[in-house]
């Protein structure tokens, strides 16, 4: 099988790494950086299990990258992904499948507008691996895997082929959703960040602070109780779009908790999150200020909850709380 990875961030190099390990796999890897990169990535996962993969191409140049690929798998941004797939789309065949690693930053709704009606399309709900490059272009960690994977599949016949060829590429139990609507629309980062982003620093007047508290380790209740109140509105939100069933699971129960208390001690102890610092930059004479300028701000606002905000107008929906944050959030980018 031939794949052409897309994008050579933490994701990208995971990814890449561990698809490469595997027998009867050829990873081609389009990068910017192309000379930054070795052949050969080592991915170590938190028990030391070690992937070791050699790219057969690496290259700033789609049409070496692209053609011949099985699949086109992009590992990219929001704000990257419709300049990516403007790039590729010359290359692109109607006996290729395009996919995307993050769907909830617009995938979908790009992808169908810009790519042919005859490309099939792909997209996880949620992010197979949590990734952290080590060295740049040669090692990287994996910090975490999913018990089971749920992707979208659009514009084929053959969906369950694409669903078995995920489920074999990344040795996980992956499911078939019945939208992408379920993929592009997710209770995840753009609303489990933004809580947090909202809590710490709604009331921020531009004052220098003394510490840079852990996103996760130290998240708190009143996090967990805009997170619940988001989903609520959110799982609202879904029963009004244009198909017969959305099911994303709500957020107290994929985290296994019950009220926001309970949230609060779960998203502390998940061991992939300890050591993630908030979203701040070290200002001179000592302390900290928020990065508004950070992924956290340009991603999950910008190319996440934009969408849920958008749907929400779209079909009637009810989302205060979200659009207060949201426009919170805006106006920090500003």
């Amino acid at each position: 099988m031939e794949i052409a990875i897309c994008g050579g961030g933490n994701l990208g190099h995971v990814v890449a790494g561990v698809l490469a390990s595997q027998e009867n796999v050829n990873v081609r890897l389009l990068t910017r950086c192309p000379e930054k990169w070795s052949r050969e990535l080592i991915i170590t996962d938190t028990d030391g299990k070690i992937y070791k993969g050699v790219l057969s191409v690496i290259s700033d140049d789609p049409e070496k990258v692209v053609i011949g690929a099985d699949y086109v798998i992009l590992c990219l941004p929001g704000f990257a992904i419709k300049e990516e797939l403007t790039r590729i789309k010359p290359y692109i065949t109607p006996q290729m499948t395009v996919g995307s690693i993050v769907s909830s930053t617009g995938f979908f709704f790009t992808a169908l507008e810009v790519l042919s009606e005859e490309i099939p399309l792909f997209g996880f709900q949620r992010v197979p691996y949590i990734s952290r490059i080590e060295e740049y272009g040669r090692s990287a960690n994996l910090l975490g895997y999913k018990k089971s994977l749920n992707i979208a599949v659009e514009r084929c016949n053959n969906k369950e082929q694409i669903r078995k060829d995920v489920e074999r590429l990344f040795n996980t139990p992956t499911i078939l959703l019945k939208s992408h609507f379920e993929a592009s629309l997710t209770n995840s980062n753009p609303l489990l960040h933004t809580s947090r982003l909202y809590s710490m620093w709604k009331d921020w007047k531009g004052e220098i602070l003394d510490q840079n508290p852990l996103f996760y380790a130290d998240w708190t209740d009143d996090a967990s109780e805009l997170l619940i109140m988001m989903d609520d509105e959110f799982q609202s939100m879904l029963t009004k779009l244009p198909v017969a069933d959305v099911h994303i699971t709500p957020i107290l129960e994929y985290y296994e908790s019950y009220d926001a208390r309970s949230l609060t001690a779960k998203i502390r102890s998940i061991k992939a999150f300890q050591g993630i610092l908030s979203p701040m930059r070290g200002v001179r004479g000592g302390g900290y200020v928020p990065d508004f300028t950070s992924r956290y701000f340009t991603e999950d606002f910008t190319y996440g909850m934009r969408f849920i905000v958008e749907c929400a107008d779209k079909y009637g929906a009810e989302i205060p709380t979200i659009k207060k944050i949201y426009d919170w959030g805006c106006s920090r980018l500003e």
